[in-house]
């Protein structure tokens, strides 16, 4: 058998410098230089700021908290709103998202709690928001574990008919995992209606970019694959919400799977046990400050009179309201029960899993009934 080359679809390779719609000094640029696409309206904009300030002013108030003690870890987003607000913001309602661990202004823009958003991180619970509810997969941990599952579900949608959208958050580091070639490519062959969103952040916790690997950009890798794939401006969150969601019309249409990769950075630490002056120059991180995509579209929405002083006055109240009830939710003593270990393993529970259980539990009513000795005797 031959492969008929000619009924391929032809797929172009991706521009060598990233899309934007906006610049750094918040003008839009020239129609020209859009790649086909269109500035979405002001009104549209002004969400996505209120959307990214909300989650910013959410991101540092945990990453204080973290700082404190009241969590084990947090992997922060500080730099990267555009990417993750985009993201978001493109998908229907019935649309599901497939994060990372360092997602979690994403979960927060989707409705998420931020109680339940915490649970993993303060170590309450395995993930404490109900997936179904969200239409939002578990914050994956290990790379790319999680674009294998959003092809599934994706696949799952195409042959049920129901024009759901799939839309996965993968990390720079995670586009080298076999896991990804392995999503990527069954969800070209397939056409699967998947979206693969890499934020680059240019680091794989302390491994830059080109010691990872030795394409021109990461979104060259589609063509490989033959999806289309897009190199935008990761902090430029006209640009990120243009073509994912471009995108993502494209999949629930049944055009396929598209690879987008947003240029982006990573302001803070990896988490908080990670020492970024040990791989990285302060100057390339005063660099991106100076790249900032609240700051962009700030000077944009100003330039066009849609952001008064009130709708700010306003966006901040709400950031602050949200800072507020997240500290309050931090201080609240979680109730964890040991047990809980051996619940929602096996739909038919095992032998073997019922008598760790017991063990676990006689331990545990020993511990009690001898604390509650020592408490009777001091007293």
């Amino acid at each position: 058998m031959s492969l008929n080359v000619e009924s391929a679809p032809v797929i172009t390779q991706p521009a060598p410098t990233p899309l934007r719609l906006i610049d750094d000094a918040g003008l839009a640029v020239d129609p020209s230089e859009a790649g086909g696409f269109a500035l979405p309206s002001p009104e549209i904009l002004l969400g996505l700021y209120r959307r990214m300030v909300v989650a910013r002013r959410f991101d540092v108030q945990v990453t204080a908290l973290t700082r404190q003690g009241r969590l084990a870890t947090y992997p922060s987003a500080l730099g990267q709103e555009a990417c993750e607000i985009a993201a978001v913001a493109s998908l229907g309602a019935l649309d599901w998202l497939f994060p990372t661990y360092r997602d979690s202004i994403a979960l927060l823009t989707r409705g998420v709690p931020p109680e339940d958003i915490l649970a993993s991180f303060r170590g309450e619970w395995h993930s404490g928001y109900d997936y179904y509810q969200h239409k939002i997969a578990p914050q994956a941990t290990p790379l790319a574990t999680q674009a294998l599952h959003a092809v599934g579900l994706a696949t799952a949608s195409k042959l049920k008919g129901d024009h759901t959208v799939a839309l996965t958050l993968l990390g720079d580091g995670a586009t080298s995992e076999g896991d990804a070639h392995e999503a990527f490519n069954f969800a070209a062959v397939w056409q699967a209606p998947v979206v693969f969103l890499v934020q680059n952040n240019q680091f794989a916790i302390s491994v830059p970019l080109d010691k990872q690997m030795a394409c021109r950009t990461i979104a060259d890798k589609a063509i490989g694959y033959g999806m289309p794939g897009y190199f935008v401006d990761g902090n430029d969150v006209a640009a990120m919400y243009a073509v994912v969601s471009a995108a993502v019309d494209t999949a629930r249409n049944g055009g396929g799977p598209s690879l987008v990769e947003g240029l982006t950075y990573r302001m803070e630490a990896h988490t908080n046990s990670d020492d970024p002056t040990r791989y990285r120059d302060s100057s390339d991180v005063d660099a991106w400050r100076g790249r900032d995509p609240i700051e962009r579209l700030e000077k944009y929405l100003v330039s066009v009179g849609v952001l008064t002083d009130a709708e700010r006055a306003d966006i901040t109240r709400e950031a602050e309201d949200l800072a507020a009830a997240t500290r309050e939710c931090m201080t609240r003593t979680a109730v964890i029960d040991p047990l809980e270990l051996f619940e929602h393993v096996y739909a038919t529970p095992r032998t073997a899993l019922a008598e760790q259980r017991d063990f676990l539990a006689n331990e545990i009513a020993e511990h009690e009934a001898a604390a509650a000795k020592t408490t009777g005797e001091s007293a």
